[in-house]
């Protein structure tokens, strides 16, 4: 006889992968019934307003919904697998309400800077251009959309459907090869 927790966990299972296969809305409803407030109570424990919370929830069943093929039952069972992703869409909600606003711009005249200064910025400018295109392709890409983009590494991986670790990795790595380049 099988126990409560592994039939209701083989039912979540059986759910999910009916979104997957079918985008099955039922299954999806009866997804989003059960996780949808337990998400949403989850982040509204670990520090969110309710309104981040109700945001981020949302989010977090859009890309249930989105990802489902990406479920990997032999990982991770169907709640700690949306709660995984409701930490990371907090984590990444978090970062952008906290992101520095641009300094105000000054208003009237200013003095026009120094040829010395102007020099040395061309200079450092060819320089990190040079070293941009001295990356690898996929460093360079990366570096391109969250840095000119402004992107999130998050929305990075939704729109190339790389692993979030993955992202980040090959940034860091594109980071210190550019550090190295302008030192």
């Amino acid at each position: 006889m099988t126990d409560a927790p592994t039939v209701k966990r083989l039912a979540w299972i059986s759910q999910l992968n009916a979104v997957r296969d079918h985008q099955d809305r039922a299954a999806f409803g009866d997804l989003f019934s059960y996780f949808a407030p337990r998400v949403k109570s989850f982040l509204m424990k670990s520090g969110s307003s309710p309104e981040l919370a109700e945001e981020c929830a949302q989010d977090v069943m859009a890309t249930v919904w989105n990802k489902a093929h990406l479920f990997d039952g032999s990982k991770a069972s169907v709640s700690t697998w949306i709660f995984t992703i409701a930490r990371n869409r907090r984590i990444d909600m978090v970062r952008k309400l906290h992101r520095p606003e641009p300094e105000d711009l000054p208003w009237g005249p200013q003095d026009a800077p120094s040829a010395v200064d102007t020099l040395a910025l061309q200079q450092e400018t060819e320089i990190l251009g040079q070293a941009l295109a001295a990356l690898p392709k996929k460093q360079r890409q990366l570096i391109e959309r969250a840095y000119f983009g402004e992107l999130t590494h998050a929305e990075i991986a939704s729109e190339t459907g790389l692993p979030l670790g993955t992202i980040k990795s090959r940034i860091r790595l594109a980071l210190d090869r550019l550090r190295h380049a302008m030192n």
